[in-house]
């Protein structure tokens, strides 16, 4: 492999030169790109992301002794009943399990 890499003309094709040392151009290839590190993609935020006073909140309503035994969909009806809206069910139960509140 180091052969090819030595002796690599910008003039001369990846495939003449590995023809002519009996290589494998994909060998080729996956050596060079083991070379480039590749950049750590972040995550963003989601701009539609709870606050942390929201989030706060959500818990402290799920927390409730009335809500204390029931799953977040009868929570989130009971809310809708009284005209209140917090977030989604997936969202409460997101919310349950990252705190390890769920089960």
């Amino acid at each position: 492999m180091s052969a090819v890499i030595i002796a690599r003309d910008p003039l001369i094709p990846v495939q003449h030169a590995c023809a002519a040392l009996g290589m494998p151009r994909a060998s080729w290839y996956r050596h060079i790109k083991s070379k480039i590190t590749p950049t750590p993609k972040t995550r963003r935020c989601s701009p539609r992301r709870l606050s942390d006073a929201e989030r706060q909140a959500v818990l402290a309503v799920l927390h409730e002794p009335r809500f204390a035994d029931q799953p977040p969909a009868q929570v989130y009806a009971k809310l809708l009943d009284q005209g209140r809206y917090l977030c989604s069910v997936r969202t409460m139960h997101r919310l349950l399990s990252e705190g390890g509140r769920v089960g």
